[in-house]
């Protein structure tokens, strides 16, 4: 393992041309919408953002929806909401699982339009429907939004990227339909920073980042951030912690043999008495995502 924050050198395939080809589809779609619902993961607000979706609804009355909030940490949730705020864009925090968020999503969807349709009204155009489309990349909780904020399972979900194919309208109440659409990503990264970020919330699959690479600078993140999450969970001493990094030896090494220490605790041992690193890097990044680890916000808004 290398000091630098760099992704390993593989070929990256997860662009796939059903993706393209929902690029294209949505741009046509546009044209007869009237607000656009981008769900982010609240973890990672900037990296679960899809930067050419700026231009394609360009124009648009445009909400974000912070999914996953009770995985994420509630002074950031507060940061982030005010953030979008101040670049004119309404927000609002919700978790899938629970409903958490839900009405308050519907809410701002009407609350958005209400100007516009109270000037159809004048003009004749009584009852018409609000045309919104929710947009979000794969493994941002999109599906089981929807089926939330539908009252039903209206759309297939699945805990892995990619799983909706196909576009469908769908009436969320008597002023609402909501266009649900493939996840879409883009065609490149714009950093190795925003790699990672996918990586560790399961966006990118971890077929394509070794697990234990994604683990490493997952664990590098908590030292410095969250260490009192990683010291609870894995009944690790702060001291011992802090002895290890101050140790001259390389910082890879040091937060290595913080990994090694850490699939002890967890018995993650094999033949000889060594430590498995796989299963390892696979409790770290996998208890992070349940959200075992605590309520962890992986991008800061102040830094935004």
């Amino acid at each position: 393992m290398k000091n630098e924050k760099k992704t390993p050198s593989v070929a990256i395939n997860w662009y796939p041309g059903h993706m393209a080809k929902t690029k294209r589809q949505l741009i046509e779609d546009m044209k007869m919408i009237d607000v656009v619902v981008e769900l982010l993961d609240s973890r990672i607000p900037i990296s679960s953002q899809n930067p050419d979706i700026a231009q394609i609804v360009k124009g648009k009355k445009r909400i974000i929806v912070l999914n996953k909030c009770d995985l994420s940490d509630e002074k950031q949730n507060k940061l982030w909401i005010e953030h979008f705020k101040k670049q004119g864009i309404p927000a609002v925090l919700a978790d899938s699982n629970t409903g958490k968020g839900i009405q308050d999503a519907i809410k701002q969807i009407e609350k958005i339009m209400e100007e516009e349709l109270k000037k159809s009204a004048e003009k004749g155009r009584i009852g018409r429907k609000i045309k919104a489309i929710i947009l979000g990349i794969p493994n941002v909780g999109k599906s089981s939004f929807i089926n939330r904020i539908a009252k039903k399972t209206s759309a297939q979900v699945a805990n892995k990227p990619g799983v909706t194919r196909k576009n469908q309208w769908i009436r969320i109440n008597d002023k609402i339909e909501l266009l649900d659409t493939p996840g879409v990503l883009w065609p490149k990264f714009e950093s190795d920073e925003v790699a990672l970020n996918l990586a560790f919330t399961g966006t990118i699959k971890d077929t394509v980042i070794e697990i234990t690479e994604v683990a490493y600078y997952l664990t590098k993140f908590l030292l410095e951030n969250y260490r009192q999450n990683l010291c609870k969970r894995y009944k690790l001493e702060e001291s011992k912690i802090e002895e290890i990094l101050q140790r001259p030896e390389p910082e890879n090494i040091n937060i290595y043999d913080i990994m090694l220490l850490i699939g002890k605790k967890r018995g993650a041992i094999i033949s000889g008495g060594n430590i498995d690193e796989e299963k390892t890097a696979r409790i770290i990044v996998e208890e992070f995502r349940s959200g075992l680890l605590g309520k962890i916000t992986l991008e800061t808004a102040n830094k935004e």
